[in-house]
């Protein structure tokens, strides 16, 4: 059995609809009966009801416990659309936690055919605050005379964040950094973070760089020759951007959704997973939707606790999952019959397997 050094807590934040749903399952991971990890779980309701109860009370005390804890798994929530209502408990937390990148890496998932010609992976390294979200916008003059305006921002600061990760990333997993903003349009706005990226390839000669506008990356995503990328984008950019990614590789719930915030040296100090996709009411109830991507929302935050069990952890989820579905296990969305429950029933059943053969070796080893 995998053994830490050391406990973690996770600020566990419970959603709505199928989203609830998913993350019920995908908490069965965490059990110490199935990885022997110290992990303890603290958690929050976000769902829409208990976030109008309590005038968003409750995403505010779950953005302190990720403060605290420095890590955090979220089940999707409902926004809701009317002015004055209680709003998006994501812009909420990423602002109460300072969380600056979003990450998304569509994989190849075996068995499901990939569009295009993608097999490495793709990592959209979004932006997380500031663009077109939380703009302010009004509207002037009458019938067709009216006009909609809406101011946008974006920081330095938060440009050279997310232009070190991009870099630092593609490092990690052997990727080239790709894409950019259309700073031919905009020179002043997304001009400044054109510069930032052309900074950090600059501290990073060893990533490879190849800048694209973003319309020119979306086009150029459908022709790719398979390499591994990874692709900075402002908020708005990256928000469209991750979703075609994930698609191209079969399914939006195949892939998890990290967001980071950072202390002063560039280490991450908060890590929040979730799955990309929305909490899907047409689905609930039904024990059909796939859970994968809110699985490999555990993998990833486990990734990012210190210890090489926590580590070693990450990628027996990966594989597990990963295995189930090559083996042909699969919910309906990726043209199988296995329900939601059967599905992470079988990933857990490997985790487990994977674990005891590992132990069992170590004791020959030692």
């Amino acid at each position: 059995m995998i053994r830490a050094m050391a406990q973690a807590t996770v600020a566990v934040m419970h959603g709505d609809q199928t989203g609830e749903e998913l993350l019920s399952e995908c908490l069965r991971l965490l059990d110490r009966q199935v990885l022997g990890l110290p992990i303890e779980t603290r958690d929050f309701d976000l769902s829409l009801e208990e976030r109008r109860r309590s005038r968003n009370q409750c995403v505010l005390d779950a953005a302190e416990a990720l403060r605290q804890f420095g890590f955090g798994i979220k089940a999707a929530t409902i926004t809701p659309e009317g002015a004055g209502d209680v709003g998006s408990p994501n812009a909420i937390l990423r602002k109460q936690i300072d969380g600056r990148v979003i990450v998304r890496t569509g994989r190849r998932i075996p068995g499901v055919r990939p569009l295009a010609g993608v097999h490495a992976p793709i990592s959209v390294i979004r932006m997380a605050v500031d663009d077109a979200y939380g703009a302010r916008e009004w509207r002037e003059g009458h019938d067709l005379d009216e006009w909609a305006f809406r101011t946008e921002k974006i920081s330095r600061r938060t440009c050279r964040i997310v232009a070190d990760y991009a870099f630092r990333h593609a490092q990690r997993i052997e990727a080239k950094v790709f894409g950019g903003p259309k700073f031919t349009v905009s020179p002043v706005y997304e001009g400044m973070f054109k510069e930032e990226l052309d900074a950090a390839a600059k501290r990073h000669p060893e990533v490879r760089y190849e800048p694209q506008l973003i319309d020119a990356t979306y086009a150029l995503l459908l022709a790719t020759t398979g390499e591994a990328l990874v692709i900075p984008a402002l908020n708005r950019d990256g928000d469209t951007l991750s979703d075609l990614v994930m698609q191209m590789f079969g399914t939006i719930a195949g892939a998890e959704s990290t967001l980071l915030a950072f202390d002063d040296s560039g280490g991450v100090k908060v890590a929040m997973t979730e799955a990309p996709h929305g909490t899907a009411p047409a689905l609930q109830g039904k024990n059909i939707a796939n859970p994968m991507a809110m699985i490999l929302a555990v993998a990833s935050l486990l990734g990012y606790m210190k210890g090489e069990a926590f580590h070693q952890a990450s990628r027996t989820i990966y594989e597990a999952a990963l295995e189930t579905v090559s083996d042909g296990i699969r919910t309906a969305d990726l043209g199988g019959q296995a329900s939601t429950s059967d599905f992470t029933a079988e990933v857990i059943r490997r985790v487990k397997t994977k674990i005891e053969v590992w132990s069992a070796l170590a004791d020959i080893e030692r």
